[in-house]
């Protein structure tokens, strides 16, 4: 009787490991994960590989936002989640921090639009509009946006100083990412999530007082 139970618990065990393996599995995990399917795309574009590489070296933060899709009919909307990395004097990355891009627009427009999006923040200026959500003002942020497509040429790309730098890939026809007029909030609940607790963002893209073992591979990839 008792090795009948004993066999039978061994067996209700081993049923019950891959649900607990898959539960490992999150939104926050599957996020960083696409995050770094993005950047391993971006920077391979012939396109656009020269410029990121050049402007991932002296960034101050990236924003990256695996699917921002953009649609409507007459009133359009822009929106997607992603995650943000900062980076410090030492060329060491933080752990990412998660945030959601959402804005409104009222023009001619119709039908759905894909886009993988990555935004290279170089300033000081740059990263607090983001972490403040000063975007939601247009231009009144104060902050210079250049977006870098198919065909842009280097010089001109590098030497425009901007605060940040958008690289998009996109699928179908699409305007080009912009943050003007977002409103970019933190997603509290996936960072607790993600970390436990409940952290602010500041806590770690600045203080750093949290490590995201998980997310190795993206900061390496962001390093190179």
């Amino acid at each position: 009787m008792f090795v009948r139970f004993a066999a039978a618990t061994v067996v209700l065990m081993s049923l019950a490991a891959p649900a607990a393996a898959q539960q490992v599995v999150t939104d926050q995990t599957m996020m960083v994960g696409k995050a770094q399917s993005v950047v391993e795309r971006l920077r391979s574009d012939p396109h656009m590989e020269s410029n990121i590489a050049s402007l991932l070296g002296r960034a101050r933060a990236v924003l990256i936002i695996p699917d921002l899709v953009k649609g409507g009919f007459i009133l359009g909307a822009e929106y997607g989640t992603g995650v943000l990395l900062t980076r410090d004097g030492s060329g060491s990355w933080s752990g990412p921090a998660f945030y959601s891009v959402a804005s409104g627009s009222v023009g001619l427009q119709i039908g759905v639009q894909d886009a993988e999006a990555m935004f290279l923040i170089m300033t000081e200026g740059g990263l607090r509009a983001v972490m403040d959500n000063r975007f939601k003002a247009g231009a009144d942020a104060g902050v210079a946006v250049l977006h870098v497509g198919a065909g842009a040429e280097a010089a001109t790309t590098l030497n425009a100083g901007a605060d940040i730098y958008a690289f998009s890939k996109a699928v179908g026809a699409y305007g080009g990412a912009s943050l003007e007029g977002s409103a970019i909030l933190p997603r509290h609940s996936w960072n607790a999530a993600y970390y436990g607790g409940n952290p602010a963002p500041e806590d770690i893209l600045i203080a750093r007082r949290l490590d995201a073992p998980q997310a190795s591979r993206l900061r390496d990839l962001l390093a190179r």
